[in-house]
């Protein structure tokens, strides 16, 4: 058995003239939401073996909020988590993962169209959740039967949705 944790990065404030989108911050209470989530992501003991995180400066800024908190495990950084679709998140899981637990923290519409493509099945309450749509700083929970390198379409249970409004 396996679970894929995706993560949203935490709510982020608005570019500054002259800034990238890919350079925004965290606002406060991203950096809130994002220490939130790491304490119920310890406290329900979802540890990951491994995080794989995009490089936008949101999403490091949200990990080092979980890492504040809970243990994150190794960590790899790439720049496709910020710009690749559901299929490009799936294939770097895919080569990433094994058997064991998997953190992604990604951006939207990405984050939210995997964990809608590969949950084939799940808990009432989750799906019904996830189906209002993704916030900033929400955690689904994916279990797999098998490795992570063989997930597929489909093939996961969403055990969990979390939000930060739901903590």
């Amino acid at each position: 058995m396996s679970r894929l944790y995706l993560l949203r990065h935490a709510k982020a404030g608005w570019a500054l003239p002259g800034m990238r989108d890919f350079d925004r911050p965290l606002d406060a209470s991203g950096r809130a939401d994002a220490e939130m989530m790491g304490a119920a992501m310890r406290a329900r003991f979802y540890v990951p073996g491994l995080t794989l995180c995009s490089n936008a400066k949101r999403a490091k800024e949200t990990l080092e909020g979980l890492a504040g908190q809970t243990d994150t495990g190794r960590v790899l950084f790439f720049d496709a988590l910020y710009s690749a679709d559901a299929a490009g998140y799936l294939h770097l899981i895919r080569d990433n993962g094994g058997s064991g637990s998997l953190l992604v923290i990604g951006h939207n519409p990405m984050t939210e169209d995997l964990a809608m493509a590969v949950s084939g099945d799940g808990d009432e309450t989750a799906r019904a959740t996830l189906n209002h749509g993704f916030p900033t700083a929400a955690l689904a929970v994916v279990r797999f039967d098998g490795d992570l390198a063989q997930a597929t379409q489909g093939t996961g249970y969403l055990e969990a949705f979390l939000t930060p409004a739901d903590l």
